[in-house]
């Protein structure tokens, strides 16, 4: 039976298992669609990735990203601890940045101090929300009909929409109804208050996807780099600010955004928690 190295790692916090778990397989080329399915269902974890040999020649590695459900051609926190992950045993990039393939192309990360940052890919779908299905996630959500102050499609390959809430408690008082959320993927955001909010941050996200076998994602790159889209497009935010995300379910998620040029970085600390042989 083969084997593959394989490793878990905490992803956008700190503090030991605060962050988003990942589930990450080396040199799996020879397992097929199903088998990595089946792994990913079977991890129950939000993402697990399979890394695999290349096939553009500017590329360090390729990686294929399921959740429970489906796969996804990009994510933020399985790009940065399969970044991690992929030196680690070995992976020599060929320069500065190491390069990583997905199937929305080509994603550029690199090393900020010692933690890792990604380049906020392009969106695949940007503009206003529709009415009817703010309507819809405003219900979900057990919102007063006034409470959303903004909605945008952050979409940049996991289906992200994103509303804004005036205040981080509401952000943090949410009990969504899952069953009116099916098919979706919700970002909810709010500025934070340093007057009265104890927190070393700009703003609180939360993000849900009704489904999956976690339905709330307690650190989410692919989301923040669509807020960060978004936000900085329309002067909503400094060119440097840091989310917390991930508070409302006992984490204590870190995501750090930061402007320069042209480019979006999303960054954030990875640390391995586990290390082994995966037999499939």
């Amino acid at each position: 039976m083969p084997t593959f190295d394989f490793k878990q790692l905490d992803v956008f916090s700190r503090e030991s298992l605060k962050g988003n778990p990942l589930a990450v397989v080396l040199g799996a080329d020879s397992l097929s669609d199903q088998q990595m399915a089946d792994f990913a269902r079977w991890t129950n974890l939000s993402e697990t990735t399979f890394l695999l040999t290349p096939r553009d020649p500017r590329a360090d590695y390729r990686v294929r990203i399921f959740t429970t459900l489906k796969e996804l051609p990009f994510a933020g926190h399985p790009t940065l601890g399969s970044c991690h992950a992929w030196p680690q045993a070995g992976g020599i990039p060929k320069g500065e940045e190491i390069i990583q393939e997905c199937e929305t192309g080509l994603v550029r990360v690199r090393r900020q101090g010692d933690e890792l940052a990604f380049i906020a890919p392009p969106l695949l779908r940007d503009g206003p929300v529709e009415a009817p299905l703010v309507e819809r996630v405003r219900l979900a959500l057990g919102l007063e009909p006034q409470a959303i102050v903004r909605s945008q499609w952050v979409d940049n390959g996991a289906d992200w929409l994103a509303i804004m809430l005036a205040d981080r408690n509401q952000v943090l008082g949410l009990q969504p109804d899952y069953s009116q959320l099916l098919g979706l993927a919700v970002g909810v955001i709010a500025p934070c208050n340093p007057a009265h909010d104890d927190v070393e941050a700009h703003f609180e996200v939360r993000a849900f996807v009704a489904g999956d076998g976690a339905q709330e994602d307690p650190a989410t790159g692919s989301l923040n780099a669509g807020i960060a889209q978004w936000l900085l497009s329309e002067g909503l935010a400094p060119e440097r600010y840091v989310v917390s995300q991930g508070t409302a379910i006992g984490r204590a998620g870190r995501i750090h955004i930061e402007r320069q040029g042209d480019e979006i970085w999303v960054g954030g600390a990875v640390a391995v928690c586990i290390e082994g042989r995966l037999q499939l």
